[in-house]
């Protein structure tokens, strides 16, 4: 008969877009952010929008002052950099972690206004699996979205041959599951919502009333997911104009076959 050995390693990511860690009372206060994901105790933390060294948010390094805070490694990816002034995406973790690529996403030229787009790649490491975490934050037009898409899929990212093993790919990605970018996207990495079978799913936007599902959580087949919340406290409707995902799992890491008759 054929068994299934598996050794699986237990935790935790929240992902999350803080909106610059102004709440929609339109008060900044990074500390109500700092506790909304404080108290959910997370192992890896995916943050979109944030401001580092920005006059509008008092000068703040934002990814710094949260990770340190939470006690917490950080990586941080300037999207946009305006001479001082960064706003951008970072990844948050306490397990041993390095950064394998930071860069910018493709965009749309000749339209005003639009800004500029970036992902992260880190590994880290859990009970000594190395797991691939992706952080990313697309732009708002569905053409811009399709070419970040396409990016996120291709060689210098999912596609890269040293991505292998556990995967998993989150952030605010701006399209619901009826479009092509998502679509793109979930053949390549299933949604984790889709595969634990939720019904209805767990939406995250607007915080104040979640109606809207663009904050998505993409894993390979090692993660076996265990639970997918969306905090709807008083604190989390208020810090953020997003709630937090918060995806429980396990990471998959030795399915050996004993081939015993």
């Amino acid at each position: 008969m054929t068994q299934l050995h598996a050794k699986d390693s237990m935790a935790r990511l929240l992902t999350y877009n803080v909106h610059r860690c102004v709440g929609v009372d339109r008060r900044l206060d990074v500390d109500r952010i700092v506790a909304v994901i404080a108290e959910h105790e997370p192992d890896i933390v995916c943050l979109q929008e944030l401001d580092v060294g920005r006059a509008r948010t008092g000068f703040t390094d934002q990814a710094g002052l949260i990770a340190e805070k939470l006690a917490m490694t950080h990586h941080f990816h300037p999207a946009m950099q305006v001479e001082a002034e960064l706003y951008g995406d970072a990844i948050l973790t306490h397990h041993p972690e390095r950064l394998v690529k930071s860069a910018a996403l493709p965009t749309l030229k000749g339209i005003p206004g639009l800004e500029p787009r970036g992902a992260l790649w880190s590994a880290i490491e859990i009970e000594g699996v190395t797991l691939n975490v992706f952080n990313t934050h697309f732009g708002l037009i569905p053409r811009e979205q399709r070419l970040q898409a396409a990016a996120l899929n291709g060689r210098g990212w999912l596609g890269h041959p040293e991505c292998t093993g556990p995967t998993i790919l989150t952030g605010d990605f701006n399209v619901t599951s009826l479009t092509r970018p998502y679509q793109a996207l979930a053949r390549r990495l299933p949604d984790v919502q889709r595969t634990l079978g939720l019904k209805p799913t767990i939406k995250t936007f607007p915080s104040s009333f979640p109606a809207v599902r663009i904050d998505h959580c993409f894993a390979s087949p090692e993660i076996v997911v265990r639970s997918i919340t969306a905090p709807f406290s008083p604190l989390a409707r208020m810090a953020s104009d997003h709630l937090p995902l918060v995806v429980d799992f396990e990471i998959r890491t030795d399915a050996a076959r004993d081939p015993t008759p």
